[in-house]
């Protein structure tokens, strides 16, 4: 059975912010809390723009189920780390 690959993409708006270096500051607290959950996460777009960014989550598993759940365990750590910042998420599965 070949593993399961899924990419999780997370819109954000960090109403806060009022220069790259605090949306900076917000997004470095995001990914250190994501890389505790064994995913793979980088800003993707938007990173000139100082309230909005995009994040993608990546997570391989050799269960699609697993992957599902590590990625929906990073958007509700997102979501409780900094509440109100997500827009919009979408998950794609490769398997």
């Amino acid at each position: 059975m070949p593993p399961a690959v899924g990419l999780l993409t997370i819109e954000l708006h960090v109403a806060d912010a009022r220069s790259l270096k605090e949306k900076r500051v917000v997004l470095r607290r995001i990914k250190d809390r994501l890389q505790r959950l064994n995913v793979g996460v980088a800003e993707v777009d938007h990173q000139d723009v100082w309230q909005r960014s995009a994040l993608g989550v990546v997570a391989v598993g050799s269960d699609r189920g697993l992957v599902e759940q590590a990625l929906t365990q990073a958007l509700d750590e997102v979501e409780r780390v900094e509440p109100g910042v997500v827009v919009r998420n979408e998950v794609e599965l490769l398997t």
